[in-house]
């Protein structure tokens, strides 16, 4: 039987609903990490589905960065203007600007890295190994590791999240996707550094 304190902690750490709650401790057996990781996946399955859906609203948010001499220009997206005006969706869009103010990723996504940009990377990688003396298929997996390490340092979404460093940009994205019941994407963004 899991109690209301229980039901009350997790749901003040996840965001989750009551009954999403209540029934992933069950699942979990009482289990308080147990329940944790299935809130998770089953957020991340809810951020899947919505996913697709079309984003028509949203906010562009500024953050200057403690002493005026960083700052960011974030638009992030979601479906409607009621979810755009909600304290949650202001509070993401500040955490992600201050993320990018403090992490300066150069893409949204790995996807968003141009080939040309990602096929220099490569080349830099193989010359590295040319003399390397490993089997050409050891060489290509550990410049696949490579490529992939580049992808994550230099994607925002990729980034371990700057004020948790246990969960990813898209991964808080999807959390709040779950929260808030709207897709939920970044656009572009800007960061100026004097």
């Amino acid at each position: 039987m899991t109690s209301a304190g229980e039901i009350k902690k997790l749901r003040e750490q996840t965001g989750a609903g009551i009954m999403d709650v209540k029934n992933a401790l069950q699942e979990a057996g009482g289990d308080f990490e147990k329940a944790q990781e299935i809130l998770r996946k089953k957020g991340a399955a809810i951020a899947a589905k919505k996913g697709t859906r079309e984003v028509k609203d949203g906010i562009i948010i500024s953050y200057i960065h403690a002493g005026g001499k960083v700052g960011v220009l974030l638009k992030l997206y979601c479906e409607t203007d009621f979810v755009a005006k909600t304290n949650e969706f202001q509070i993401l869009a500040n955490d992600i600007a201050m993320h990018i103010a403090a992490m300066d990723p150069e893409y949204v996504s790995k996807e968003h890295i141009p080939q040309d940009v990602t096929e220099a990377e490569k080349k830099i990688y193989q010359e590295q190994f040319a003399d390397a003396n490993k089997p050409d298929d050891i060489v290509n997996k550990i410049i696949e590791g490579k490529l992939d390490k580049f992808a994550q340092e230099n994607s925002l979404l990729e980034q371990a999240f700057v004020k948790d460093q246990d969960k990813t940009v898209g991964g808080l994205i999807e959390e709040y996707i779950a929260k808030l019941g709207e897709n939920i994407q970044v656009g572009e963004f800007v960061r100026y550094e004097l």
